[in-house]
């Protein structure tokens, strides 16, 4: 049996909560691809939610890790977000070998240099593993749209969590006025910022050093 894999992100962009890799798990592509699954981006809440509940008995293997804020901000100081994302993938193949025997591995690449972002993942990978690093494979290649489905998925659930924990912060995206107004009046009112912050987002930077007139 011939199992295939594919691996997405969820909220590498967002300046609030945390980023989800995700892997899924196939032993038919084509079934998969009768679900009708595609990129996240292109369904709805209702939608991914759906298509999750199908996805969950139907996959071979499925699996995910949450990368949080402070994480990510480590990484991007270092200038090396991709790298972080390339060590989760490595976690989750790896992991995902003491189930099921993957031959090949499609990854959706944030390089645009795919080729070099799949080297990153090759570099970690202890095993006779084909890892196939593309751009936009979560609208190309179904079990990365079924990865997709997962991290946004899983992730959309962690925010309606810190909603309720924080109250509406909007989007959580830098460019949405409601997330930024949150997080300044967040730090006039505790000096601070919550912990479900990025902190090396430019956006931070400024709200923390009182340049606030650009972003009400």
């Amino acid at each position: 049996m011939r199992f295939v894999g594919g691996v997405d992100e969820a909220g590498r962009g967002p300046i609030i909560g945390p980023m989800v890799i995700a892997l899924a798990v196939t032993d038919d592509m084509d079934r998969i691809k009768r679900l009708g699954v595609r990129d996240s981006k292109e369904l709805s809440p209702r939608g991914r939610e759906q298509l999750f509940n199908i996805l969950k008995p139907t996959l071979n293997y499925m699996d995910y890790e949450v990368i949080e804020p402070g994480v990510i901000d480590e990484y991007v100081r270092m200038n090396a977000l991709n790298k972080l994302e390339a060590e989760v993938t490595v976690k989750l193949i790896t992991k995902a070998l003491g189930s099921v025997r993957l031959y090949r591995v499609y990854v959706d690449s944030p390089d645009p240099r795919a080729e070099r972002y799949g080297e990153l993942i090759r570099e970690g990978v202890n095993g006779d593993v084909e890892i196939v690093s593309m751009n936009k494979a979560d609208k190309l290649i179904p079990i990365v749209s079924a990865a997709s489905i997962i991290a946004k998925v899983i992730r959309d659930s962690i925010i309606n969590d810190l909603r309720r924990e924080y109250g509406d912060f909007g989007s959580g995206y830098p460019s949405d006025p409601r997330t930024v107004r949150f997080l300044r009046d967040w730090v006039r009112v505790h000096g601070d910022l919550p912990p479900i912050a990025r902190r090396s987002w430019s956006t931070v930077k400024k709200i923390l050093s009182g340049d606030l007139n650009n972003y009400l």
